[in-house]
């Protein structure tokens, strides 16, 4: 998976990055085929923002106003909102391929009654 970085007003730490790459590789796992990811870092004055978007095969999740004072508690956030939504998409996807249309109720071919003979007495 292709898991690009960006850092607004502040550095990027390794302990960051390994954090990151480490839960979206266990998404990528659950996914089974995410194209990339893009982790948005923002420090404004206390507070610590963090923005994931995760570019899958069929869809685009994207978990935005992780806030708190740390930045790792913020990461945590928006990786475990990110884990929720793959599972979701997992499931739902899971549902539409194991439920195929309902069979018909109405046999395509009726069946002719065989007349009984009457020399049976």
């Amino acid at each position: 998976m292709n898991v690009e970085y960006t850092g607004r007003n502040t550095t990027i730490s390794p302990k960051w990055k390994q954090m990151a790459d480490q839960e979206l590789g266990r998404i990528d796992k659950l996914l089974g085929r995410s194209v990339g990811a893009h982790v948005i870092f923002t420090e404004d004055k206390y507070r610590m923002c963090v923005e994931v978007t995760l570019v899958a095969a069929n869809e685009t999740l994207v978990a935005t106003n992780c806030q708190d004072t740390d930045m790792l508690v913020a990461l945590h956030d928006a990786l475990k909102k990110i884990e929720s939504q793959a599972i979701k998409h997992k499931e739902r996807r899971m549902t539409v391929e194991r439920h195929g249309k309902p069979d018909s109720a109405e046999p395509l071919i009726e069946l002719a009654e065989v007349p009984q003979s009457s020399a049976a007495a």
